[in-house]
């Protein structure tokens, strides 16, 4: 697995290909040592690819390829679908399944056509943690749990943040747990989780339990 995720990991780097971006033009509201906090939220960082994540559905695909054609749109179109072939091919560690030419070529031939006069969509975060910092899935968790539960409420972004580090640290997401971290009760979280956020917490509880693990 390891050796996967580093051969993967080189194939981007050796074609200085951009997979992660920190906020442009959002500030954040407090800067610490292990990383930044967003009161309000940003959806201008990405961060595709992890040693541990894998693509599973074909929105999923579609998605990941688009971003990246955001983020390296100085590529010749040719590069960018050799990109494209790497990652379908599961032998690699992108992907769980198996992706024909046929329906790349058709997936390419829209992401291509797009002029982004807008960025692609990405989840709210809150959180974003430094590289390199050393802190453990439990530590993350810790501080997603002292630093948003301060505020006695829990948004759609708090939520999601504190569901990413539970799945991390290989526990099931539950309601009880969440609220924990969160220092808010159950019922607040019934109230303001949404129905996408419900179904994101099913996938994350059904891949630890198929033993998928998606990166922080």
């Amino acid at each position: 697995m390891e050796l996967m995720s580093y051969r993967k990991m080189d194939f981007l780097h050796r074609n200085r290909i951009i997979y992660k971006r920190m906020p442009v033009t959002d500030i954040p509201t407090e800067t610490y040592d292990w990383g930044w906090y967003y009161e309000n939220g940003t959806s201008e960082f990405y961060s595709l690819f992890n040693t541990k994540v894998r693509i599973n559905s074909y929105k999923s695909l579609k998605w990941h390829i688009i971003v990246l054609r955001y983020l390296n749109m100085s590529i010749e179109p040719q590069k960018f679908y050799t990109l494209c072939e790497y990652i379908i091919d599961q032998n690699n560690g992108f992907i769980t399944f198996s992706v024909s030419v046929g329906i790349l070529h058709n997936i390419l031939a829209e992401v291509l056509e797009i002029e982004f006069h807008n960025p692609p969509n990405t989840r709210v975060r809150k959180i974003i943690f430094k590289d390199g910092i050393g802190l453990s899935a439990v530590d993350k968790l810790k501080i997603v749990g002292s630093v948003i539960g301060r505020k006695k409420n829990a948004t759609n972004f708090d939520i999601y943040e504190s569901m990413l580090y539970l799945h991390h640290q290989r526990q099931k997401i539950t309601m009880r747990k969440i609220a924990g971290y969160l220092n808010v009760s159950e019922r607040t979280l019934y109230r303001n989780m949404d129905n996408d956020l419900k179904v994101e917490k099913k996938i994350l509880n059904e891949a630890l339990q198929q033993g998928e693990l998606f990166a922080l």
